[in-house]
């Protein structure tokens, strides 16, 4: 076998290793702007909706308003973290880096995952920012239900770590954020993260199930009480998941110029 043939040997699990998503979530928070839309956008979400001190004595299943709100914004907030941190790789395109990684063994997939587990760490943060602002504003909701939404609203906000990849790789850097930012305030609008899907008309309701942000705020919120078909919401996950991170991998392994 040639030194050649060697050097080029393909790497464990496609060039998966935890050194190299150690590196990359290092430089995702010396970002600024990352770090300003993890920490503080998230938690002044909740404050504007849900400081009302009413809502603190009004119920919401196991839980009250203010605590219900609270979810509903951590995941917001976790939604936006993980899809600016998927479209980080816009900034990497331009630059012509994913042109040179077509140049290393490193696996289109191997890629996708490192940067769908820096986005999701990056949500874990949103979550825990908006719970400790929430539960020093009154949110009453029993600890396990609470870890509950907690876990499963971060889990779930992996389609959108997705997302922000597939975009990251379709839309270019200087638009990227431009665009999804409003994208997001709608599918969160269509997902009852803003406001209960009750308040819309049954057309906008059944629209609202085949949104990726659907099943996001049905599963999260699910510890509270009924609020919406689980199984559906979870077949939805799934299967936007299943879209987002076969087209970003298919996006990568095809990019090999700059933008």
């Amino acid at each position: 076998m040639s030194i050649a043939t060697e050097a080029r040997r393909i790497p464990p699990l496609g060039g998966f290793s935890p050194r190299f998503y150690v590196l990359e979530l290092r430089r995702m928070l010396r970002n600024k702007r990352s770090m300003i839309f993890t920490l503080v956008m998230p938690s002044a979400f909740f404050l504007l909706f849900g400081g009302d001190a009413s809502y603190r004595t009004d119920r919401s299943g196991h839980g009250n308003v203010t605590a219900y709100i609270m979810v509903s914004m951590a995941v917001y907030g976790a939604m936006i973290a993980t899809t600016a941190g998927g479209a980080m790789v816009a900034n990497e395109r331009a630059l012509g880096w994913s042109r040179q990684l077509r140049l290393t063994p490193l696996k289109p997939v191997a890629y996708v995952a490192i940067k769908v587990l820096v986005a999701m760490t990056m949500g874990a943060v949103a979550i825990v920012a908006v719970f400790v602002v929430g539960n020093l504003r009154g949110a009453d909701l029993p600890f396990g239900r609470l870890l509950a939404c907690g876990l499963i609203g971060w889990g779930c906000t992996l389609v959108f770590a997705a997302f922000g990849l597939f975009m990251g790789y379709l839309l270019p850097s200087e638009n990227v954020m431009q665009l999804l930012g409003p994208s997001l305030a709608i599918l969160a609008l269509a997902g009852g993260l803003f406001t209960p899907l009750d308040n819309f008309s049954h057309g906008f309701q059944e629209f609202a199930k085949f949104t990726p942000a659907y099943g996001v705020g049905i599963l999260s919120r699910s510890p509270f009480g009924s609020d919406g078909n689980v199984g559906l919401a979870a077949v939805n996950i799934a299967v936007w998941t299943a879209i987002f991170v076969g087209g970003a991998a298919w996006r990568m392994s095809k990019d090999t110029q700059r933008v």
